[in-house]
């Protein structure tokens, strides 16, 4: 199974900018300070700018350099780091040029600064188009088009950057693949596709085990969730479960993805514009596939439990219909009153589940409610939990990585938005009110009191815009879980 395309190699030397030997060179330039001697002068340097963003191209003797902007040196961010070196990608990539020297800049921790370099210039470089076929008149050689890409990326500064560097390509090579996964259509990614990735993950890592249960084990185990939202399809649903154990006696933590490869609503059926894009409903579970792998290559000391639910949600003569009443593994019932809020039922069950394996700690990562993008935009993701400590570990990992993530409350009066008529819940209340919290707080009956943190990702798994993502896929999360696995680590 290929995901991505051939890694960036990266690397760190510690050279001048004249002798970085990349077809093309990026050079920072803080608002308002002057070039480094090097450039200073040479023809395109009158264009050279320092305000973020901007970006200028010099022909120096040495070849061409790209002078990108940081904005005011009192306004630093790695933020601003990765966006700088995904501009430099892009151009790169528009002049075709295979090789990129960054110099790092001079602020800021060097080690966490040329992982931002790394994560910006990966991310942007990152292209599907593996069901584009070349025209049969086209006189263009075979292997033109590998040739446009980056292949190599060098940080020009000190050697003890190094370690950091290539721990960022890590990460972000498996941000790429999530993305990949992501991008590709529901009659290639189906649960049997996540599940074969899952099982290759392990095959590669000997520090992984991968385990996978059919429709007929989930039933026979009394998930009620996935046996319903998978009733209407042909395709056949999986559970997906990854464990790393690389922690000794410390705890587990666990993660949880939703799965849904498409998702037309059920009977329940979502309007027809935009509905292609629900082929994305399984963003959740590529994140928490591709984070497992980074962290195991990695070689995080940590425990991890992985519980992917993967199925379809679609409309048949067979599908769970709106008024059903289904029990979930944890012996609580819920009353179906929209097929459409199927996600949290899967879910359910694969946070029971993961509590019954072990789980110590708990994320789950999932495209859940339309009604963040209205709360949030694409900008945070929703972060709901029942543990102020975890919360706030979590959104560390957030605002480092620059996956942000923004804290909404719960409360017992949306808990009551939770009850049954004739059954302990209801998928969906008849109050169309806070939407995201409900969902949340619907989840919250399922992990046991263990401390537990939502992300609704619906807003930021896609179409973000940020120029290190565009506007497609984004691997929402990936970088996150790698980042506080790390934590969890060094604690």
């Amino acid at each position: 199974m290929v995901i991505c395309s051939a890694a960036v190699q990266v690397d760190a030397a510690d050279k001048p900018i004249a002798e970085s030997g990349a077809d093309l060179t990026a050079v920072p330039l803080f608002d308002g300070e002057d070039l480094p001697e090097p450039l200073a002068g040479a023809p395109g340097s009158e264009s050279a700018k320092g305000g973020f963003k901007k970006a200028a191209l010099l022909y120096p003797e040495s070849g061409p350099v790209l002078v990108v902007g940081l904005g005011d040196r009192e306004d630093f961010t790695l933020e601003r780091v990765r966006v700088a070196a995904a501009l430099a990608a892009k151009r790169a990539a528009g002049l075709e040029a295979r090789s990129l020297a960054l110099a790092v800049p001079d602020e800021g921790e060097a080690p966490d600064v040329a992982a931002a370099l790394v994560e910006g210039a990966t991310l942007a470089s990152y292209r599907f188009d593996r069901f584009k076929s070349k025209d049969s008149d086209d006189e263009e050689d075979e292997d033109d088009e590998p040739d446009k890409r980056l292949e190599s990326l060098t940080l020009l500064g000190d050697s003890s950057i190094a370690e950091a560097a290539e721990a960022a390509r890590i990460t972000s090579e498996a941000a790429n693949e999530a993305r990949e996964l992501q991008h590709l259509p529901s009659n290639v990614a189906t649960p049997t596709y996540l599940a074969e990735r899952a099982e290759e993950i392990a095959k590669e890592l000997d520090s992984v085990s991968a385990e996978v249960l059919d429709r007929k084990a989930m039933v026979d185990k009394g998930m009620g969730g996935l046996e319903a939202v998978s009733a209407g399809t042909d395709e056949e649903p999986r559970l997906i479960v990854l464990r790393y154990e690389a922690g000794g006696d410390g705890e587990t933590l666990g993660l949880v993805g939703k799965g849904v490869t498409f998702d037309s609503g059920g009977i329940s059926i979502k309007p027809s514009e935009g509905m292609q894009e629900m082929k994305m409903d399984m963003s959740g579970a590529a994140a928490v596939l591709e984070a497992v792998g980074a962290i195991a290559r990695l070689e995080i000391p940590i425990n991890l439990l992985a519980v992917i639910p993967s199925t379809e949600n679609m409309p048949s003569g067979h599908a769970i219909k709106p008024g059903d009443i289904i029990t979930q593994l944890n012996g609580k019932t819920v009353e179906i009153n929209n097929t459409d809020a199927e996600g949290r039922l899967i879910l359910a069950d694969a946070l029971a589940y993961s509590v019954e394996l072990g789980a110590d700690r708990i994320v789950d990562l999932a495209t859940l409610t339309g009604a963040v993008l209205i709360g949030l935009g694409s900008t945070y993701a929703a972060l709901i939990s029942n543990d102020d400590d975890w919360a706030e570990r979590v959104e560390a990992s957030a605002e480092r990585t620059g996956e942000l993530a923004w804290r909404l409350p719960l409360h017992p009066e949306y808990k009551a938005l939770t009850k049954g008529t004739v059954a302990d819940l209801t998928n969906a209340a008849a109050k169309r009110k806070a939407g995201t919290i409900y969902a949340g707080s619907f989840l919250e009956e399922f992990v046991e009191d263990k401390p537990w943190v939502h992300l609704d990702i619906a807003g930021t798994a896609w179409d973000v815009g940020r120029e290190y993502v565009g506007k497609g896929p984004t691997g929402y999360g990936v970088r996150l879980l790698v980042d506080l696995a790390r934590s969890l680590a060094d604690k």
